[in-house]
């Protein structure tokens, strides 16, 4: 059965933003989001992206796939607390492909008695995704797991804007984000859990197109922006990332960065990057995230070099 369309005008009506869209497109928006009150003193804890073990930790595995892994979630938690850390990011591609809330108890258990927060979560949506049954479904995707945040105590998820789908404008790409942001916001508060909204390529290509996303977004204290050091490949990310500090709420640092004029990968300027979210007064969690060879041997090192950035 073919699913009706819902017209523009009740798209927006129904997700509480008719009049933000309206005003967008006269260039006005009806919101601005504040930057979150610091105290004017930065404080950052230290945490590992699951991400970084992706080449070992099976996505959205079966049972029988978990069975034969190299890694799982539980191993990635115990090498969090191995390396002393202040919390672990469970990355929801690594939770099982069909889990219970029992096994989310269980996470807790275990992260607890290591010492460990779970200092956040991400998913894979895409909030540009046509309306309808797609849109809806990144709703309900987003809206399991702020559930799942809540059960495990994770304070915040990471979320992404999405892309432009083929054939259709930015513009209407970015009136549907705005709308799942603030569709999704009003159950987020509900539930105690954060939602950050990353530089991820995109319709988040640029600072000026992330700002524009949290500058419409309804004025919410459970929303805010993840600072991911590696994603903006302009010539200078590193202003980019000057822009966008303010506003965030968690942060990523990645040991590489990739700009436009060379499309090659280069070293991250970590020292830069903790200077930067420390003249933000950023408080809260630096989250490593290593897409690099040999995590094992490597994460240890560089988790390192960021405490005595971050303490020095």
């Amino acid at each position: 059965m073919n699913r009706p369309q819902k017209s523009r005008r009740q798209f927006f009506s129904q997700c509480g933003i008719a009049a933000g869209a309206a005003a967008l497109a006269f260039g006005q928006p009806s919101f601005a989001a504040e930057p979150p009150a610091r105290n004017g003193k930065s404080h950052m804890k230290l945490s590992l992206a699951a991400y970084s073990f992706n080449k070992f930790l099976p996505s959205r595995g079966t049972a029988e796939q978990l069975a034969a892994a190299k890694m799982r979630l539980e191993d990635f938690i115990q090498f969090c607390a191995d390396q002393n850390l202040d919390g672990t990011e469970l990355t929801s591609y690594y939770f099982p492909k069909e889990f219970s809330q029992s096994y989310l108890i269980a996470i807790k258990e275990q992260t607890f008695r290591l010492g460990l927060d779970v200092s956040g979560t991400a998913i894979g949506n895409d909030f540009c995704k046509p309306a309808g049954e797609e849109w809806d479904k990144q709703i309900q995707l987003t809206r399991e797991w702020i559930d799942h945040s809540a059960t495990m105590g994770a304070p915040v998820i990471r979320i992404f804007a999405g892309n432009v789908p083929k054939g259709e404008t930015e513009a209407a790409s970015f009136e549907r984000c705005v709308a799942g942001i603030n569709k999704s916001l009003e159950y987020a508060a509900e539930k105690g859990v954060f939602l950050a909204l990353e530089n991820h390529g995109g319709i988040t290509g640029t600072a000026g197109q992330l700002l524009k996303i949290v500058k419409a977004v309804s004025p919410s204290p459970w929303f805010g922006v993840n600072l991911d050091g590696g994603n903006f490949h302009s010539d200078d990310p590193y202003a980019e990332l000057e822009q966008i500090a303010p506003y965030a709420i968690n942060a990523q640092v990645k040991v590489a960065i990739i700009r436009d004029s060379t499309k090659k990968k280069e070293p991250a300027d970590l020292g830069r990057v903790i200077d930067i979210l420390k003249k933000a007064n950023y408080r809260g969690y630096v989250v490593l995230e290593y897409e690099e060879a040999d995590p094992y041997g490597e994460i240890p090192k560089v988790l390192a070099d960021l405490r005595k950035l971050i303490h020095g």
